[in-house]
C-alpha cells in the first residue's frame, strides 16, 4: 500500500492518509478482508506520529470502511463501488471551474460546502 503525504498541503496528514485509503478501496486496489499495515508500521514508513495514523484509521472505521480488530489490526470491510457517474460529474465541475478561472482551493471549498 503506497501512501504519499504532502506536508505543505493545508489538509491534515491524517486526512490525507484517510483520503488515499478511501481512493484505494474505491478503485478496488484494497478489497474487503485485506489488512492494512499496522498503525506503527505505517507511521514509521511515512515518518509521522503514530497518533496521526491512528486518527486516520479511526475516521475510516467511523465511516464503515475498515474494522479495527485487536490483535489483527485494520481490515477493509467496505466493498468497492462503481463511481463512474460521480467521477464524470466531478470532471465536469473541474472543467467548468477551470473555464471560469475559479482557483482549485475555491472549487474545493464550494464542493465541501455543498456536502454539508
Amino acid at each position: 500500500m503506497l501512501v504519499v503525504l504532502d506536508p505543505s498541503s493545508p489538509e491534515p496528514l491524517f486526512a490525507q492518509i484517510g483520503a488515499q485509503v478511501r481512493a484505494m478501496v474505491s478503485r478496488g486496489e484494497l478489497r474487503p478482508g485485506e489488512r492494512l499495515p499496522s498503525a506503527r508500521d505505517l507511521a514509521t514508513s511515512l515518518d509521522v506520529n503514530l497518533h496521526t495514523v491512528l486518527r486516520a484509521y479511526q475516521d475510516l472505521r467511523d465511516d464503515g470502511l475498515i474494522e479495527l480488530r485487536r490483535g489483527r489490526g485494520a481490515v477493509v470491510t467496505a466493498h468497492p463501488v462503481d463511481h463512474a457517474a460521480l467521477h464524470a460529474a466531478i470532471t465536469s465541475v473541474v472543467a467548468t471551474a477551470r473555464d471560469l478561472g475559479v482557483p482549485p482551493a475555491t472549487t474545493l471549498a464550494l464542493v465541501k460546502e455543498a456536502l454539508r
